[in-house]
């Protein structure tokens, strides 16, 4: 069996919800899309929402993309010449005001089979994490605790595996290993034993999908009209420009989408539409934005 066609239709379908959401809470800017075609086979649907009154930028984008495992993949994966099947949702929203929170999600399904069409491999994986220019606590407790009730009922620990692999791999290393953002969960190559296994690995990833607007949406509610200026303005930007550093030097799903062919404008949507570099730039002693430097390490929020 196989859990292509019903992952396919759940991701379409959260892309509806999540897209919905998003433009409650905006209240001005509607989604555009774009249907693509990839030429090796498959394609996509990109949304994009821009100028809104509380998201400058951001997408909700799905994608359906198969056939030849590119050469670079094969020496990624370890594989002799194969075929893939990969499906999932990914989304960046890049509000405007800075004390709204930056997200990411991701939500996706593998297959790997030999020229013969069999079967090889399989995997899901996904996640949320979350990037705040300001943090406020309580925030940060809401976004992890809702994401932890989301996979409590798969195992006890499956949270805490999850937050560490965040913690680790939305870094950036070049930076003296300085988090992104504040993390939440992230999980790959979580592979089934068998078709029981698979079908429970579908309704972790429906489960941590479904998550996603509770988690996220509250917390843009609650900042939306926070006042602001030039300040935070700069701050945004600066944070931002780790947010690119992140996304171009160590993302692995950038690099696969890349590689694979896939559509270089949804790909790079990720990116935030404004963002700065100082060189050797360094908060104002005793600022907010120095205060908010401690909470790019590792911390334990639910």
């Amino acid at each position: 069996m196989s859990v292509k066609d019903p992952f396919v239709k759940y991701i379409h379908g959260l892309q509806d919800t999540i897209c919905a959401g998003l433009e409650g809470v905006d209240g001005k800017a509607k989604f555009k899309e774009e249907i693509w075609e990839r030429p090796e086979g498959g394609g996509g649907k990109t949304r994009v929402i821009a100028n809104g009154n509380v998201f400058e930028k951001g997408g909700v984008n799905t994608s359906v993309v198969y056939g030849p495992l590119p050469s670079a993949m094969q020496v990624a994966f370890n594989v002799p010449e194969s075929d893939f099947f990969a499906a999932g949702l990914s989304l960046v929203i890049h509000p405007l005001n800075p004390y709204v929170p930056t997200v990411h999600a991701n939500w996706r399904y593998f297959e790997l089979y030999d020229k013969e069409g069999k079967k090889l491999d399989n995997w899901f994986g996904g996640g949320s994490d979350l990037t705040p220019y300001y943090v406020f606590e309580e925030d940060a407790r809401h976004f992890h605790s809702t994401l932890k009730s989301a996979m409590t009922t798969f195992g006890e620990h499956i949270y805490d595996e999850c937050k560490k692999h965040c913690d680790e791999y939305f870094v950036n290393k070049h930076r003296d290993n300085e988090m992104r953002g504040i993390g939440g969960v992230f999980y790959d190559y979580l592979r089934p034993v068998d078709d029981t296994d698979e079908l429970r690995h579908l309704e972790f990833q429906r489960s941590n999908g479904d998550a996603f607007l509770d988690a996220y949406l509250p917390i843009a509610e609650r900042r939306k009209d926070t006042p602001y200026g030039e300040r935070e303005i700069e701050w945004q930007e600066i944070r931002r420009g780790r947010y690119v550093e992140f996304n171009l030097i160590h993302d692995r799903g950038t690099l696969f989408g890349l590689k694979t062919n896939g559509r270089t404008e949804s790909i790079l949507m990720s990116l935030p539409p404004r963002a700065r570099w100082g060189y050797s730039y360094q908060p104002k002693e005793g600022s907010v934005e120095a205060e908010m430097q401690q909470y790019y390490r590792p911390k334990q929020w639910a």
